[in-house]
């Protein structure tokens, strides 16, 4: 078994299809036609998974907003923004490229708004488009900024006394010097609301964010892999598969992979959630070990082991990773 997450797993991506959490949001993409009347608007679908593999992708939906017209007036501005028009109330200033398409392509990312344009369309056409998609437009830069927020939230300062999820727990971290690696104390008797884990970590109070940083990051994918390993075990017996080989992965748009050979792959920051959406995962991915699809079986058999599993997959569309870095 590996004991370190597969880099090349980050090159595999289709947002968890979303760029790093960081780096920017699933971005929502749609079209329209140069003087063609609008058509029903929807995001971009995750990408199929490629090589015989089928993911569990965590989709980045943000609590949902209220509508566009329901917003305080607000500015939205692309980094490379060279244009700026009124939609609604909201002043939003785009990023505009002219490309060699038959339509006008809108992108709504944590950049802000992106449009492709052909080259003979004018700005006024551009601009039309832009007007009769406003409210989708609107409401996915709502949504892109506030899941921005929400993961900024999430950001871990690395220090004595801080705070991270773990195994849908709260754990705080103590430097200890007096112990070796990392020892994990549980609070039988903690008072309700009160976080009853302790990590105490074996470095002293003037080591510096990336050195607790990288014990407390390697402790972790040491957690996840014990305990994937156990539900791995019970899934496999459950549903009378074999997992030939379970490797964890550091994808920043997938929560994990199976192949056909019966090898897993599970995201190792899964350990920050709680059991019940760990089990969905495990039992997604060897569910592929008898359905590599999607199909009605495939929910079929993860519903044998899952019987909610609707609600765990929403909960889990619901969850922020914390930003370790």
């Amino acid at each position: 078994m590996a004991r370190t997450p597969d880099a090349s797993d980050t090159q595999q991506l289709s947002l968890f299809d979303l760029p790093s959490p960081d780096a920017g949001a699933q971005a929502a993409e749609t079209s329209a036609r140069p003087g063609a009347a609008p058509g029903p608007v929807a995001s971009a679908p995750p990408r199929a998974p490629s090589g015989g593999r089928r993911s569990a992708v965590p989709p980045a939906t943000p609590d949902t907003p209220a509508p566009a017209s329901q917003l305080a007036p607000l500015m939205f501005r692309h980094p490379r923004a060279d244009r700026e028009l009124l939609l609604g109330t909201h002043r939003v200033g785009y990023a505009l490229r002219r490309a060699r398409r038959r339509s006008i392509g809108f992108v709504v990312s944590t950049d802000g708004l992106a449009v492709s344009a052909p080259r003979w369309v004018s700005i006024g056409e551009i601009e039309s488009a832009l007007q009769a998609k406003a409210a989708w437009i609107l409401r996915k830069l709502h949504e892109q900024r506030e899941r921005a927020r929400r993961v900024e939230s999430a950001r871990v300062e690395w220090r004595d006394g801080t705070s991270l999820p773990y195994l849908g727990d709260t754990v705080i971290l103590v430097l200890d010097p007096r112990v070796d690696g990392c020892v994990l104390n549980t609070a039988a008797d903690a008072l309700p609301g009160v976080p009853r884990m302790t990590l105490h970590v074996g470095l002293p109070q003037q080591a510096s964010a990336e050195q607790i940083r990288d014990v407390v990051q390697s402790w972790l994918q040491r957690q996840a892999e014990q305990v994937f390993l156990e539900r791995c075990a019970h899934f496999a017996g459950a549903l009378g598969v074999t997992v030939k080989r379970l490797r964890l992965s550091a994808a920043q748009t997938r929560w994990g992979s199976a192949s056909a050979d019966g090898s897993i792959r599970l995201n190792w920051r899964l350990v920050h959630f709680g059991l019940k959406i760990i089990d969905y995962v495990v039992a997604h991915e060897l569910a592929h070990l008898r359905e590599m699809n999607h199909s009605p079986a495939f929910w079929d058999v993860v519903r044998s082991v899952v019987p909610d599993f609707e609600s765990v997959r929403g909960a889990l569309r619901d969850e922020t990773v914390p930003l370790l870095g």
